[in-house]
């Protein structure tokens, strides 16, 4: 047999098990969160993405739990789920970004399918909240993908230490970011900078009115010297008149 020969038998295998990889890796995606920011202290919409079902059955219900060090959260309706708040009680009131006082706060946010997630589709799911002023913290979003037949807990939480890639059912998570330049205080930084933008085209246009006052002096001066010129040939021409008549 050939070298080309069993190069075409290797190359079949090879092919067939790059298929069955592709084919099967939807299957170990995780459930996601994606915040619009992570800046410490701002207020975010994170979007957790469920993108199939457990082991080919739909999805029934998607329980997220909130964790610790955030307090409220508002939950986005979505048209196929019927949404509740799990409310717990503190241990003791604490205060929040306002200074407000506190006594309980958001345990989880349940979504019940009313009409399931067919295991070939995905849908995506909302919560708003102020992230804690915590820059370096990591939220972690244990979730329950519960299905027709089955569930999936995606609640494994890294050691410290350990990469989260190692796990096998990780739970939704991001980190907290330093905070963004750009808040209240940045907006009132910049209105100086506005005036100085609104003096500084005040000073502009003082200098074009100044170069417009000079054009018309400038004009003056020489229609005024044309008029002098032309008297002082007229004043010339007259003595030199009179001076014929005399001699």
């Amino acid at each position: 047999m050939s070298i080309r020969t069993l190069a075409r038998l290797g190359a079949f295998p090879a092919a067939s098990a790059a298929i069955a990889l592709s084919l099967a890796s939807p299957a170990g995606a995780h459930v996601t969160a994606t915040p619009s920011t992570a800046a410490a202290g701002a207020y975010t919409v994170v979007t957790f993405s469920v993108g199939h079902g457990c082991e080919g059955s739909p999805t029934t219900k998607i329980e997220i739990q909130v964790p610790e060090s955030v307090l409220s959260v508002t939950p986005s309706r979505n048209p196929y789920y019927d949404v509740e708040k799990t409310i717990e009680k503190l241990d003791e009131p604490v205060a929040d970004a306002h200074g407000n006082e506190v006594t309980e706060r958001t345990a989880s946010i349940v979504y019940t399918a009313s009409t399931p997630l067919p295991d070939g589709e995905r849908d995506t799911f909302e919560l708003s909240f102020q992230l804690p002023d915590a820059e370096g913290e990591t939220l972690s979003f244990p979730t329950i993908q519960t299905c027709q037949k089955g569930e999936t807990g995606w609640t494994e939480v890294p050691a410290d230490g350990q990469d989260a890639e190692e796990l096998e059912s990780p739970a939704p998570s991001f980190e907290i970011v330093a905070a963004e330049a750009g808040g209240h205080d940045d907006d009132a930084s910049a209105e100086p900078a506005s005036d100085d933008a609104a003096e500084s085209d005040d000073t502009d246009a003082s200098a074009d009115a100044s170069a417009d006052d000079a054009g018309d002096s400038s004009s003056a001066l020489g229609w005024a010297g044309l008029v002098a010129g032309l008297l002082g040939l007229a004043a010339g021409g007259l003595a030199l008149a009179r001076t014929r008549s005399s001699s």
